[in-house]
């Protein structure tokens, strides 16, 4: 046993039970190990959530990053498009990510702003723009995934607008794209 695979199966745990049921006791049996053995691997709980929601980054984090040639503005709405999709491919993906930070990503992250920046976006509005999408994308997929009846409107006015979980995420994307070039004018 190492630590991806501790990793891995514990990925699949989350994807069956949801976070709230994933424990070390569980993990164990389902590694058939006694739970003292997850600790070679992992100090904490909280260490193996950390590894685990890195892990289930990976296929965001390894998406292409800018060019120079790219324009920011398709950038930044194909890589907050792609921070979403991935939170979306795992059972409770976005409380798993909640509040952790992505240290194996920082180079990553650096170069990304990077490239805003030399796309003419000033630093402090380029930094704000990214926290601003990636904590809206992650609320608008809390807010998604814990909708267990995204049909059930009975108890919405009869006249209030239903509306999607993507064309709101949509709506809300293009509401931080458009107030950053209206604010940067760039």
């Amino acid at each position: 046993m190492n630590r991806e695979t501790v990793i891995a199966e514990a990925l699949g745990l989350l994807d069956e039970v949801g976070l709230n049921a994933v424990s070390t006791r569980r993990l164990a049996k389902r590694l058939g190990v006694e739970q003292p053995s997850l600790y070679w691997h992992f100090r904490t709980k909280k260490d193996l959530l950390t590894a685990m929601a890195e892990a289930a980054m990976a296929p965001h984090a390894t998406a292409p990053l800018p060019t120079p040639g790219d324009d920011w503005r398709d950038w930044f709405l194909d890589n907050t498009r792609s921070f979403r999709r991935t939170l979306l491919m795992r059972r409770d993906g976005a409380r798993l990510h909640a509040g952790t930070t992505p240290t194996g990503d920082l180079d990553r992250i650096r170069r990304k702003m990077d490239f805003l920046i030399a796309s003419g976006v000033p630093e402090r509005d380029a930094h704000m723009a990214m926290l601003a999408a990636s904590r809206f994308t992650v609320g608008s997929v809390l807010e998604e995934q814990a909708d267990t009846d995204p049909g059930d409107t009975a108890d919405l006015p009869a006249d209030w607008p239903v509306i999607d979980h993507e064309s709101a995420f949509e709506a809300g994307l293009a509401l931080i794209l458009n107030g950053l070039v209206h604010r940067t004018g760039v």
